[in-house]
């Protein structure tokens, strides 16, 4: 098996529900995903925030985390984001090699963490509003969002525009080497 994409990069864990719409996203065979949510939550409503808040960091890529992969697949997942982020993509927590039972019976952090482990980026950070049961070692890595209003509760983008900020600054472009 060849190694993953993402080893030694930049990486962003991304969730949907709860992170770029309304945590209450259902599927229905003809209906596909909807919400069901209060008036004024839409699917994808905090796609164009994520766009804004990752354009000053072209080298961080995307590993979907997201139970969508597991009806959609990695590729048509990330073709329901817009083509700045669906560019970003290059995997998904879950794949087809994987024992799909296991994967859904382990904590969403227990299952990021077994990415990493496997992707091997340099540095990482995870969207998501699922908070139970994280490993507490992936605690600075993790940013919780609202289970309603995503990423755009101002708490959370601060958090994650400083994550972001640390981590893109403490790591060196790829092929370089940090001056001590």
């Amino acid at each position: 098996m060849k190694p993953p994409h993402g080893r030694n990069g930049l990486v962003l864990y991304l969730d949907f529900d709860g992170v770029l719409h309304h945590e209450n996203a259902l599927w229905h065979p003809r209906r596909g995903v909807y919400l069901k949510a209060p008036p004024g939550y839409v699917l994808f409503q905090h796609v164009g925030l994520l766009e804004q808040i990752l354009a000053p960091y072209p080298a961080v890529k995307i590993v979907l985390s997201t139970s969508w992969v597991r009806s959609y697949g990695c590729a048509g997942t990330a073709k329901k984001l817009p083509p700045a982020l669906s560019q970003r993509v290059i995997g998904a927590t879950f794949h087809s090699e994987m024992h799909e039972g296991s994967f859904v019976a382990a904590p969403r952090g227990m299952q990021i963490w077994s990415d990493v482990l496997r992707r091997q980026p340099r540095d990482w950070i995870a969207l998501d509003d699922d908070y139970l049961h994280w490993p507490v070692w992936c605690l600075d890595k993790y940013v919780r969002t609202h289970e309603h209003e995503g990423i755009s509760e101002p708490a959370v983008e601060a958090e994650l525009r400083q994550k972001l900020a640390l981590m893109c600054s403490a790591s060196p472009p790829e092929g370089k080497e940090m001056q001590s």
